[in-house]
């Protein structure tokens, strides 16, 4: 229990840095575009360390229950916002600390009222409707950014945040004692791929249609809400006995607290030109965003706005 907590957080640092890797590795490409900075030497470590991080949420997803870990990894905000405040020298204000202040105690409270994972895995039926629903919500994303023009970025992000729950929800569904050739014939590792791809890719078109707050405010409330109700009313997910009003409690502050994060990059971005700060236009050739797609990682082109 204690290993899984542990791996949460851990995942929820790492995707935390790893923005802030990403986005200085964006800011060091003046001239060569986004195609270039992703082969500039930060960039190239975070999506590096992106990658332990997604590891180590796939490890604590099959030792603590949804709701715990869902909730460390929209947390990765808060690690986002300290980070860019020491390495991109970002300035936070007095809310946004107090924001991270409250993701942090929120997840203490959630940590220490979290009980054990639930012990179902889901039977065949539960495994094939969530491949289904892994590619229709991929197609649903499609159809709402071909057809829809106002609210765009919160609807698109909203679907995007139901696909990165949805691949927690498909690591959790795999079978304890599965081998390699399980994996290959298990529906729900390809619903993992499927969801987790296309919710990338919606998640960047999401921020591409608007704002950074809508979407990512969305995105951080479609990936915690329901994959923690879907984890506690079909997996059997609990808290300790007589700690739901605190697990309650700790999920509803981590959340509040990441929420008002989502508008973390969107105000930096509009800072006032010649302030100093991160976001004029002269610190990177378009490229001031503080945070790059997943997990809870708000990203703005400033063209767009």
């Amino acid at each position: 229990m204690a290993y899984g907590v542990l791996l949460a957080l851990c995942a929820a640092v790492l995707m935390g840095v790893a923005t802030v890797l990403q986005a200085l590795g964006a800011r060091m490409e003046t001239g060569g575009g986004p195609v270039r900075a992703m082969f500039r030497w930060p960039f190239l470590v975070g999506v590096a360390v992106d990658t332990m991080g997604f590891l180590a949420e796939v490890v604590a997803l099959r030792s603590v229950p949804l709701f715990l870990v869902e909730a460390a990894i929209a947390s990765s905000l808060a690690v986002t916002a300290a980070v860019a405040a020491a390495v991109l020298r970002v300035r936070l204000r007095p809310a946004e600390w107090g924001a991270v202040f409250a993701v942090c105690c929120g997840l203490a409270v959630l940590a220490v009222a979290a009980g054990h994972e639930g012990t179902s895995d889901g039977d065949a039926r539960l495994r094939w409707v969530t491949l289904a629903t892994s590619v229709g919500l991929v197609v649903l994303g499609w159809v709402v950014n071909r057809t829809l023009h106002r609210a765009r970025a919160a609807v698109l992000g909203g679907i995007a945040g139901l696909s990165f729950g949805l691949t927690g929800i498909g690591v959790r569904l795999l079978p304890d004692d599965i081998t390699v050739t399980g994996v290959l014939a298990a529906p729900t590792a390809y619903a993992v791929v499927v969801s987790g791809l296309g919710g990338y890719l919606l998640l960047i078109e999401a921020l591409r249609s608007g704002s950074v707050a809508a979407a990512t405010g969305a995105m951080v409330i479609g990936e915690t809400v329901w994959p923690g109700l879907f984890g506690v009313v079909w997996l059997g997910d609990t808290t300790r006995p007589g700690f739901a009003p605190l697990g309650i409690a700790g999920f509803v502050v981590s959340i509040a607290g990441a929420l008002a994060l989502a508008r973390f990059g969107e105000a930096e971005q509009t800072a006032p030109e010649g302030s100093g700060g991160p976001g004029r236009p002269e610190d990177s050739a378009g490229s001031g965003e503080l945070r790059e797609p997943r997990e809870s990682r708000p990203r703005e082109d400033t063209e767009d706005e």
